[in-house]
Formats: C-alpha cells, structure tokens, sequence
C-alpha cells in the first residue's frame, strides 16, 4: 500500500474546495443567494458519499445543512439529533427565517443493488420510513415556519423524486420543457399549503436539479459510476466539502445505535475492496471530523476531543465487527472550521 496515499488525495480535495469556499466571487454568490433565498435548508440523508444535494441542485455549498445516517433513517427523539435540529431550528427563527428539512430516500432506476443498503434496496419501504419521518417532523413542528418535504433521490440520472402534501409524486427527470412559471405552478400545486417564500426558495432548486439531469444525460455517464466505490469511510460532521462520486461513505453521530450502522459502512468498504471496485493500494481511510465556529477556546477544543473518541470508538467497533477491513485503513482524525472549510489535522 503506498503510504498515506488516501489521506493526500483527501487533503488536495479539501484544499481546493476551501479555496473555492472562501473564494471572494463565491462568498458574494454565497450572500446575494441568501439575501434572495432566505428559507433555511436542511437535508436529511443516507450515508451514501452520491447524495449531495448541492451538486446536484448547482446550489452554492454551505446552503443546505446536512444530516447522515444509513439509510437516511432518522428519529427526532434521538437526543442526539434533537439537539441539532433544535439548535438549527432556533437559528433559523432568531435571524427570521424559514426552516425547511427536505426528507430524503434513494434508488436506482437501473439496478436495485445499486440503490439503498440501509433498506435492504427494498425502495418501498425507504419511501414509507421518509414519509413516516416527514410526518413525525410536522407532528413537532407543525407546518408554519418549519415545513418539512419528502424528496426521493435516483442515483443513476440525479434526479430528485417530489412527493406533494396532494399524493402526486412528480419525477424531474421527466421534465424537459418548462418555464419558470410552469415550475412555480408545479411547486404551488405540490405544496399549497406552504408559506410562498418557502416555495420561492424550493424553485431554484428544483430548476437547478433539472439542469443538472440534463448535464448527466448530456455526460452519457458508464453505469459503473453510479456504483458503490467509495473508498473512505468518515464519521462526525462537517463533510460538505466532500462531495466527489463515489469517494466516502459519510456517518453523522446521531443514531443511540452508532455501532451498526459504523459496522454496516465498515463492511460495505471491505466489500468494495473484495469485489475489486476499489484497489486498495490507492488508499482506503477512516476519518473522523467534527465543526467548529469560533476558533478560539472550548469550542474548538471539544470538536477535538469528539473527534478523537468517534475514532477510537470506530476502531473498536471495526475491530470487533469487520477485523478484516483493518490492514487496509489509513487513521485520518480532523476538525473543520465551518467558517473556511479549512480541515485541521489532529492525527
């Protein structure tokens, strides 16, 4: 194995991606979409490295707050993830803004096995779990300022699914001819009942998803792409840099159970090296990472220490679970500064 060869493309990534983070034409973009789009939006997603809503919404990153798990499954009594959502919540409102959790499952048109492990590719079931939690979010929140929607994901053309509150299920990979105002009538029939700034906010990403169906259509993309070939596995947040195909099989630290499903995305790595998906000797890395905002003090000193235990809590678990996934790992420990997307190394 070619020493830390994993962790170097890893750093490259994250350091082009924080320069175009803190770009200055991309900090105005950055605001003015702010200014015009104030909706807060969050994701609600499965670990799957493929499902990165910024790319394929051409929405500027750090717009959309990311949440990971396998499967994309979810409980708000979790106090792990209440604290989170509470916290983005309370954000949102204090600086008078809309909250919008976008409530995600996937597949794959072409191949089941493609699509979602956490279910069993058992798409129908990922569909009723994502409108169970969709519900549970309106149970909590109801449907004011905070608006939940449901959203399925199909991998192969990256093309969101929308569910409206009326039943109807529109699959944008079907739309070709449109208009601004045939959208934003498509967005009012879907969803009457939500707050008209927040179907403003919802347009441009759903004009952006279908501009960027045609870009994969256009791309002829081999099949082989849309396949599982991540070859990092990372635990914690802050991964929003990290948004290559086919790169990390991506962990937030919010499920009570945290041991299967690092187990689950262990094993899922070691399967991709003994099916020749991905060659070893290129790399393969474990990584932890937690966020920061103030870099001075005990913020920046907790992620550190969180950070450290998610490592060595997944090193027990892998070694408990998947040993064979072992000889094969590069450690990789970090921290990131939400306010550049800089990656501070730890070990």
């Amino acid at each position: 194995m070619n020493t830390r060869t994993g962790i170097s493309r890893l750093l490259e990534l994250n350091k082009t991606h924080a320069a175009a983070f803190d770009a200055p034409e991309n900090t105005l973009a950055r605001r003015l979409y702010r200014v015009q789009h104030p909706t807060e939006i969050g994701v609600f997603k499965c670990m799957d490295g493929r499902l990165h809503l910024p790319v394929m919404t051409n929405t500027a990153i750090g717009m959309m707050q990311p949440w990971r798990n396998l499967g994309g499954k979810f409980n708000l009594g979790w106090p792990g993830l209440l604290y989170t959502v509470r916290e983005w919540v309370s954000y949102g409102i204090n600086k008078g803004r809309s909250c919008m959790p976008i409530v995600t499952y996937h597949f794959s048109r072409g191949d089941e096995h493609r699509g979602c492990k956490g279910f069993n590719y058992d798409t129908n079931a990922a569909i009723k779990f994502s409108k169970e939690l969709k519900e549970q979010f309106d149970r909590v929140f109801g449907r004011g300022p905070v608006y939940a929607v449901q959203i399925g994901i199909e991998t192969d053309l990256e093309a969101l699914i929308l569910h409206g509150d009326n039943g109807e299920i529109v699959d944008l990979s079907e739309i070709s001819e449109h208009s601004q105002d045939d959208l934003s009538k498509l967005v009012s029939r879907l969803y009457p009942n939500m707050p008209t700034i927040m179907q403003a906010d919802l347009l441009p990403i759903i004009i952006g998803n279908i501009a960027h169906i045609a870009e994969i259509k256009a791309e002829n993309r081999p099949i082989a792409e849309a396949e599982h070939q991540e070859w990092v596995l990372g635990i914690g947040r802050g991964f929003d840099w990290l948004h290559e195909i086919n790169t990390a099989l991506l962990i937030g630290p919010y499920d009570p159970r945290l041991w299967k499903t690092i187990a689950v995305g262990a094993g899922l790595l070691l399967d991709n090296i003994n099916s020749g998906r991905i060659d070893p000797k290129n790399g393969v890395v474990l990584m932890t990472s937690t966020i920061y905002r103030d870099p001075i003090g005990s913020n920046r000193n907790l992620a550190e220490e969180k950070t450290k235990f998610l490592h060595d809590f997944a090193v027990e678990v892998i070694t408990a679970e998947v040993p064979d996934l072992l000889p094969y790992l590069e450690h990789f420990v970090t921290t990131v500064d939400m306010n550049t997307r800089v990656l501070d190394v730890i070990e």
